[in-house]
């Protein structure tokens, strides 16, 4: 019988994941201030949802990881 053993970045996000998640994209949305360029927006949610299920869960790290991410 062959295992599997799922990753942590396999696992599907609970609500407290997501409200993390969304604190840090809320903190970092604002820090940019009216960007109207959804690209962008999107990117930055896909950034940070990405390295949060790559094991990044503390919030100043997550939102300096997404920042150095983006470029900025």
């Amino acid at each position: 019988m062959i295992r599997s053993e799922k990753r942590r970045s396999e696992e599907p996000l609970d609500s407290n994941d997501l409200l993390r998640c969304q604190q840090v994209f809320e903190e970092l949305k604002q820090d940019l201030g009216a960007v109207e360029d959804v690209e962008e927006i999107n990117r930055l949610a896909a950034i940070t949802i990405e390295l949060y299920r790559q094991g990044v869960r503390r919030k100043d790290q997550l939102r300096t990881m997404v920042a150095a991410a983006r470029g900025r």
